[in-house]
């Protein structure tokens, strides 16, 4: 009978700091999150200085809390998976640190595991994975389409070449006076709103899968200045939902069109924005519509944001691989998936 697998994950790239024991990749024992959302919030953004120091005097207790839930001890443990990278350095360092020193104490690989990686792997608490299959990744600072073959094996085919989409939800939303995570607000006033201001559609009907949301994000901060400027009414839930429209059309658009070009079996969404219900709801639509015989598979609102158990999920794939780093590891601010896998 095969051994169950057990992996500790760390997670603390941005302003999460998170823990999480998860069994054979795809069984959460448990899955603790510390969130600083209300210590960022005053400032309109993730302050690298204040999550680093949160990081520091949280990540005991997540880690605690983590094997108490998941009624394990360290010697139980067969591997510590943390997010090496990309984030911001310093609070990556803080993870990196006590995986580290839990490799040390008790004698356990440690595992690097590319921050992206781990958004795209919270699917498999949703469903096995099958192949080849497309993940749209749209998370923080990241818009990328994402064709694997296998497990741990990643080709991206189209990403951002400017802002992601999830960097320019949040500057649109200090544009409208709203608070810090300004892209929940946005989806909820785009439900409320009508597509009046028919925002740019950038490179939607190019071949290129890669994206492009600077253009939508300068136009609508445009259209809101001339607004303000002229003293006009400013409709929030009309701009919201135009906002959102353009950017909707073109991650759906794109994605539809590289699942039918790749022959996939599976269509993934991954990354914070994964929340995002009119993204959702719009790609289980066209899914249905355009790519019936796909499968798609959408994580638990739970698992959209930053979070252990993603982590320990990838991380399991390269401990089964037998891939693992060592006590020289560091924070990669800037990892590319070809470094890590």
């Amino acid at each position: 009978m095969k051994k169950d697998i057990l992996i500790l994950g760390i997670e603390s790239s941005c302003d999460e700091t998170a823990a999480s024991v998860v069994k054979n990749g795809t069984e959460m024992l448990s899955n603790v999150i510390a969130s600083q959302i209300e210590s960022h919030k005053r400032f309109g953004g993730v302050v690298p200085e204040i999550a680093s120091r949160h990081h520091v005097e949280q990540i005991t207790i997540v880690l605690e809390e983590a094997l108490e839930q998941a009624e394990v001890t360290m010697n139980e443990i067969d591997a510590i998976a943390v997010t090496e990278g990309p984030g911001l350095v310093g609070a990556l360092l803080i993870g990196v640190n006590a995986a580290k020193t839990l490799a040390f104490i008790h004698n356990k690989p440690i595992i690097g595991v590319h921050h992206i990686a781990g958004h795209i792997y919270a699917n498999r608490f949703a469903t096995e994975m099958t192949f080849p299959l497309l993940s749209l990744v749209v998370s923080g600072g990241h818009t990328e389409l994402v064709i694997m073959h296998e497990h741990g094996k990643f080709d991206i085919i189209g990403e951002t070449r400017d802002d992601a989409a999830g960097e320019a939800y949040d500057k649109v939303a200090r544009t409208l006076g709203l608070t810090y995570p300004g892209g929940v607000q946005i989806d909820r006033l785009a439900a409320t709103g009508e597509d009046t201001f028919q925002f740019p559609r950038a490179m939607m009907n190019e071949a290129s899968y890669d994206f492009s949301f600077s253009g939508l994000k300068s136009s609508f901060i445009n259209t809101v200045h001339n607004l303000r400027q002229k003293e006009l009414p400013i409709n929030q839930a009309d701009l919201a939902t135009s906002f959102q429209a353009s950017v909707i059309d073109v991650l759906v658009t794109k994605t539809i069109r590289a699942a039918k070009e790749f022959h996939v079996t599976q269509l993934l969404l991954a990354g914070g924005v994964a929340a995002n219900q009119g993204l959702r709801e719009r790609l289980i639509k066209e899914t249905a519509k355009e790519i019936p015989e796909v499968e798609l598979i959408i994580p638990p609102l739970s698992l959209c944001g930053d979070n252990a158990a993603m982590i320990a999920a990838a991380g399991t794939i390269l401990f089964e691989k037998g891939i693992h780093g060592d006590l020289t590891m560091n924070a990669s601010p800037g990892l590319l998936f070809e470094d890590t896998y």
